[in-house]
């Protein structure tokens, strides 16, 4: 079965951006309401921070999980049955989490929303990446980044005008809403493609059993982790870096300035590697926009909340490489195991907050917070531009093969 080739806005690339608008509305929505829900459930500052943490990694350890499971499935079963599937499972935590009434049950929550969560990216990229020709590939991935980081801003907004509780009943009913829009969204040809082969599809086996894959696959990840260091410390603790420079900040604000940044700067590097005709170096420039972003928020000495505001928008978009490292993965892996390299990707660099975070709370207590920040910074970024120097250039690539 030939691939059909979509245009860059037909409806799989429309509702694929709207199914990570959903994603990152569902997924970011902790990170917005973590204070005021954890208050709200009884618990003291001190008890907001460390089992704040906590809960945010269950749900990132549900990325984890999830990214394997549904990247398995996506190669094995279709990109969209990921799609229809993930959405469900992820709509319902977010509901459920609504009625939440102990930190303990709230932590199984997210640890089902992660799960769920993992599948949407992932799939959709994937989906995108093998419906549109080479030469549109980089706008896609744009479109569709763009348009889901804008889920954060929602969230953000969402709260403000309702409570906590609100907000996350708001998340899960916009996901079943796009299951609506997801009916008439056709398969790809290149996956009906690689099923009629003899090659496995969806192995997480195979990107250890082989050398050059498995270095291939670390690359992929080890490219994304400051773009996670981000969002998973650096805004989501936002309150605490402005404390410890003398400033009030409100983390949810942080989040939201770095999300509306990233909005653009995913349009901005999309743009960018087609005019370059590079991916490695479009990434190349966003991975130094954003150690300078770093640098500044904790070494500037910033004097005012909205000087604070602003690095972090800066900061959001130099990590507008989202959506461009994870085309890169799509297109360094076979139709085969490209979902299953995407999904997991996306996740496991989600999840790199299951080691940042605490080691930044290890550091805390000796160094202070901005020691502590910039420690973990200086791992984060020798690990991505040591990934990006051994990384392969795919912008030409055909992806009209199986591993």
């Amino acid at each position: 079965m030939k691939n059909k080739e979509y245009s860059l806005w037909s409806l799989p690339v429309i509702v694929a951006a709207l199914g990570y608008f959903v994603d990152v509305y569902d997924l970011i929505v902790f990170n917005i309401v973590r204070v005021p829900s954890l208050k709200d459930l009884g618990l003291s500052p001190e008890q907001v921070s460390l089992k704040g943490g906590q809960i945010y990694n269950w749900q990132q350890a549900g990325l984890l999980l999830g990214g394997i499971l549904w990247g398995v499935l996506a190669d094995k079963r279709g990109r969209l049955s990921v799609l229809f599937g993930s959405i469900v499972m992820y709509s319902a935590a977010n509901i459920l989490c609504g009625f939440v009434q102990s930190a303990e049950v709230y932590a199984v929550l997210r640890f089902l929303a992660g799960v769920g969560l993992a599948g949407e990216l992932g799939a959709g990229l994937t989906l995108v990446a093998e419906i549109l020709p080479k030469h549109l590939r980089g706008y896609g991935s744009s479109i569709v980044a763009s348009v889901g980081l804008l889920g954060a801003v929602v969230a953000f907004l969402t709260n403000n005008l309702f409570d906590w509780r609100t907000t996350y009943f708001v998340g899960g009913g916009l996901g079943l809403l796009l299951l609506l829009l997801r009916v008439n969204v056709l398969e790809s040809g290149m996956f009906h493609q690689a099923k009629q082969t003899t090659n496995q599809r969806g192995s997480m086996l195979a990107f250890f059993n082989n050398r050059r894959r498995f270095w291939k696959y670390l690359r992929c990840i080890g490219v994304g982790v400051p773009t996670y260091f981000v969002i998973g410390i650096l805004a989501t603790f936002g309150n605490e870096f402005g404390q410890a420079l003398g400033l009030e900040i409100v983390s949810g604000k942080c989040v939201l300035y770095v999300f509306v940044g990233t909005v653009l700067g995913d349009m901005f590097s999309g743009v960018l590697s087609q005019w370059l005709k590079s991916r490695r170096m479009a990434i190349g420039v966003m991975i130094t926009m954003t150690l300078l972003g770093v640098a500044t928020y904790l070494y500037a000495g910033i004097q005012s909340p909205d000087m604070f505001y602003a690095v972090c928008g800066y900061m959001g978009f130099s990590i507008g490489y989202i959506a461009m490292f994870l085309t890169v993965t799509a297109e360094s892996f076979g139709t085969n195991l490209r979902a299953t390299a995407t999904s997991t990707v996306a996740n496991f660099v989600r999840a790199t907050t299951l080691l940042t975070l605490p080691l930044f709370q290890y550091l805390k207590p000796t160094l202070g917070v901005i020691a502590a920040g910039g420690l973990v910074a200086l791992i984060c970024f020798a690990i991505s531009y040591l990934s990006l120097l051994l990384m392969e250039e795919t912008f030409h690539k055909e992806l009209d093969y199986v591993e």
